[in-house]
């Protein structure tokens, strides 16, 4: 009885075509894969923030947070929400669903809010909406600047007109936003002791400072040959000009602002303090696009910074603080480097078992083939090149090897019975279509519930399991189609009667006459057997009950994260106090390559990065107990360590929960009382 596996072994070339497109467009797929970290999942986050000046907490919360969240409650697609009232601003955040549509929930939130708009106090401004992804919680990289001789508004404003627009024009750049700026702003410190005696006021000197801030079009004259046009210029821009504005004028005595305040050229706010290995410093943080590959938009950033380089300031200094995609790229060759072992391994074996090259050679170019049809099979389905993906592929590589063995084995009993290799690989593939086209269908059975579970697992466990069982339905293609014709042209009639191959067959005779034994004295005692069995069977419960559960294994990232928690009536110089006694803390360890921090007021963030993994011997587990106790030590201040979650799906919600209110903020509102 024919099959179809007959047109690949009488014509090879329709056999070599196909198994050329899988490596064709596996190879294409290859370069346009985005890189991550792990699969990406729809967790967003939608922030409502409306800007009430004047008001205190109380009254923000009162008329403005309650009502818009009693109305954004009614939305579809909400886990929960957590809100922040602080004096003239409401912060509302929407956590949706995992893997909700966001723009859907965009809408309808949109609406709820415009429904009670007209209730909101019409000194309210309009309330912002703006939707974040789970990995847009965190850039890939931040960059450090600092000086020795520029002052930090100094360096924002370097930064915001050159280095900004820059990087945000490279490829595959999200934005680039600056951190911890110091933005250029008029500071008047004001004299009570001259104001009371020369009898101003604030109201006089903001009433000064309104009226001579005027930028109008007046018109345009215009004569024989030419027009101009007119404008009104009553905006102060320089130190000087701000200092002789008058503030009244009354029977020739003119008191001016210099009189009853300092004016200095400072920056718009002071409640924040950023610093780099202990030097003052601004930030910048990376954000790619969601589709973008991670690792190549961090070399073009990297080859912009060295451009960069001579363009900068005197004195200015700017570094990659930080990159998350060194610990991708580590973990991507520590996964290669695994792939290759585990090639190596799996040729061995087979070499062993087969015992001849050209019996090993067959199953072996399955391997590639299984495992480049399989990526082209992740571009097809929209996946990414992640850990997961990988670890599929690297799982994979010993079983996509199994249906081309079968074949090769099959068509080497057909020849020892006595068949020409054309013959025998005939008569065997035509065996082995049912059961090959079997042993697919049952890994893939085995595999996709894995991804099709729900929550969270089934959304990282996805890609892992559609890739393994990709990877194997490519192997039976390969075994169906190349296997077979490989066969009929590489194997020959004495390929077991001389050599290393003779000593293996003879090897595998004495094992399956000592397994045939073995298999007498079981069936002779199977109620033995049925005891073992039922004890195993039984012990799998307890010994599931007492294993150690957790999503995914936690892993050496290379830095070690500090959340800093301060009095609330502290000041911006208390806290910078404490930040720099944490930061000598961390230098104190031989493995810190360097430190970050962002202090304000009540609240803080920082960290150190780590030497690369070959340069300590410590990893951040044997660091964190010895971190603990020294920055527990430090008085004044709550700081606690902590290791970046390995999954950014989950570090949303952990991050969210362990950073602090902003400063100077009173919070009336939050998780887990305003949860649906």
């Amino acid at each position: 009885m024919k099959s179809f596996t007959d047109i690949f072994i009488r014509r090879p070339v329709l056999a070599i075509v196909v198994n050329l497109i899988i490596i064709i467009a596996g190879l294409q797929a290859i370069s346009s894969l985005t890189v991550r970290q792990y699969p990406r999942s729809d967790n967003a986050v939608i922030t409502v923030s409306t800007a009430y000046i004047g008001a205190s907490a109380e009254l923000v919360r009162g008329f403005i947070t309650t009502p818009l969240e009693r109305a954004i409650a009614g939305a579809d697609g909400i886990d929960y929400i957590q809100s922040q009232s602080s004096q003239g601003i409401s912060n509302i955040q929407v956590r949706l669903q995992l893997n909700y549509d966001p723009i859907k929930a965009l809408s309808e939130v949109t609406a709820k809010v415009n429904q009670v708009r007209g209730d909101l106090p019409p000194e309210a401004e309009v309330p912002l909406i703006n939707v974040e992804s789970a990995d847009s919680a965190f850039a890939s990289a931040y960059l450090s600047f600092s000086s020795d001789i520029l002052e930090d508004n100094q360096i924002t404003d370097f930064l915001s007109r050159v280095v900004q627009p820059r990087l945000s024009a490279l490829e595959g750049v999200q934005r680039a936003d600056v951190l911890g700026a110091r933005t250029f702003a008029m500071r008047i410190w004001l004299k009570p002791e001259r104001m009371a005696a020369l009898n101003v006021t604030p109201v006089q000197i903001r009433q000064a400072l309104a009226s001579n801030n005027y930028l109008a079009a007046l018109g345009k004259t215009k004569g024989s040959y030419i027009q101009v046009n007119l404008s009104a210029n009553t905006d102060l821009s320089k130190v000087s000009e701000f200092q002789d504005l008058v503030v009244r004028s009354e029977n020739g005595a003119v008191i001016r602002l210099r009189d009853v305040a300092d004016v200095v050229l400072g920056s718009e706010s002071y409640d924040s303090e950023v610093r780099y290995s202990g030097k003052t410093a601004v930030f910048m943080g990376i954000w790619p696009l969601p589709n973008a590959n991670s690792l190549d938009v961090m070399q073009l950033v990297r080859e912009e910074m060295k451009a960069m380089q001579a363009s900068l300031p005197r004195g200015l200094e700017g570094v990659i603080a930080y990159d998350a995609t060194a610990y991708i790229e580590s973990s991507i060759h520590e996964v290669l480097k695994t792939m290759t072992e585990t090639l190596l391994i799996v040729v061995g074996v087979i070499f062993l078992f087969l015992g001849s090259i050209r019996s090993v050679i067959i199953p072996v170019i399955a391997i590639p083939l299984s495992l480049i049809g399989a990526v082209f099979l992740m571009q097809l389905f929209g996946f990414s090149l992640n850990l997961l993906t990988l670890l599929a592929i690297v799982l994979s590589v010993g079983i996509v090897v199994d249906d081309a063995i079968v074949v090769v084995e099959n068509v080497e009993r057909h020849i020892s019975e006595g068949k020409s290799p054309t013959e025998a690989a005939l008569l065997g593939a035509r065996e082995l279509v049912g059961p090959v086209i079997a042993m697919t269908a049952t890994l893939i059975a085995v595999y996709l519930p894995i991804g099709l579970q729900g929550g969270l697992t089934g959304s990282l466990f996805r890609e892992f399991a559609f890739t393994l069982a990709g990877a194997v339905t490519i192997s039976g293609i390969v075994a169906l189609t190349l296997s077979p014709m490989m066969s009929a042209r590489m194997l020959t009639r004495d390929i077991e009667s001389h050599g290393f191959a003779a000593k293996v067959a003879h090897t595998f005779d004495r094992i399956r006459d000592g397994y045939s034994r073995w298999l007498d004295v079981t069936l002779r005692n199977r109620v033995a057997v049925y005891i073992v069995w039922g004890v195993i069977s039984i012990l799998t419960i307890p010994m599931f009950m007492v294993s150690v559960k957790e999503l995914a294994p936690t892993e050496d990232q290379g830095v070690i994260f500090g959340i800093v928690e301060g009095s609330s009536n502290s000041s911006m110089e208390q806290a910078s106090i404490y930040a720099a006694e944490a930061n000598r803390v961390f230098m104190t360890f031989p493995e810190t390559e360097f430190t970050f921090q962002l202090t304000m007021p009540t609240s803080g963030f920082g960290g150190m990065v780590l030497e690369p993994w070959e340069q300590r011997e410590r990893s951040v587990f044997d660091l964190m107990p010895e971190a603990t106790q020294r920055l527990g030590a430090i008085p004044g201040i709550n700081m606690f360590p902590v290791t970046p979650p390995h999954c950014r799906v989950v570090a949303t919600f952990l991050w969210k929960s362990l950073l602090p209110p902003p400063p100077n903020r009173k919070r009336f509102s939050s998780s887990p009382s305003n949860c649906r």
